[in-house]
């Protein structure tokens, strides 16, 4: 597709699922997928903002996602309405389906936080993972979700943060 095209860019809907219900739907344009890794970018497609404390997320702000159908785990870059890099945020999910125009994954409770100069990085909802009864129902993707945490937290602290694994 030339530039000057009129052809519309790939779009993909990115379905995230939370204990079997769809959590969020959103519209993606799709930059890239080698079979192995999906790479998507959309719009905030939370309404209105979303201050976590430690980052805001809100309308404006750029999230190119990496998904993975070998890996347990998203990595989303955010970026301000500007371009400014916010950071990282890393979902733990099962590993990614990509069927025609939907990309869905299903979200294992349990994330990460990086900021853009990697002095803060944090796990987060551990105690909704806790809760979530998976360990039970499922334990071989809780130890795999647990295993993910942990190697997002070893690339985000590591040399080359979490840029090594998106290059």
């Amino acid at each position: 597709m030339s530039a000057n095209s009129a052809e519309p860019a790939n779009r993909v809907d990115v379905v995230l699922l939370k204990a079997g219900r769809t959590k969020i739907r959103y519209a993606a344009e799709l930059l890239g997928d080698d079979g192995t890794r999906v790479a998507v970018r959309a719009a905030w497609a939370g309404e209105g903002v979303r201050d976590f404390g430690f980052v805001r997320f809100e309308p404006g702000d750029v999230f190119t996602e990496y998904y993975w159908r070998d890996r347990w785990y998203s990595v989303k870059e955010v970026r301000a309405a500007d371009g400014t890099l916010k950071g990282w945020y890393c979902d733990v999910t099962r590993p990614a389906t990509r069927t025609g125009a939907e990309l869905v994954v299903e979200d294992l409770d349990l994330d990460l936080w990086c900021s853009a100069d990697g002095s803060d990085v944090r796990r987060l909802d551990e105690d909704e993972f806790a809760d979530s009864g998976l360990a039970e129902r499922d334990p071989e993707a809780a130890r795999a979700a647990l295993r993910a945490l942990d190697e997002l937290e070893r690339l985000a602290t590591g040399a080359g943060g979490l840029e090594s694994v998106l290059s």
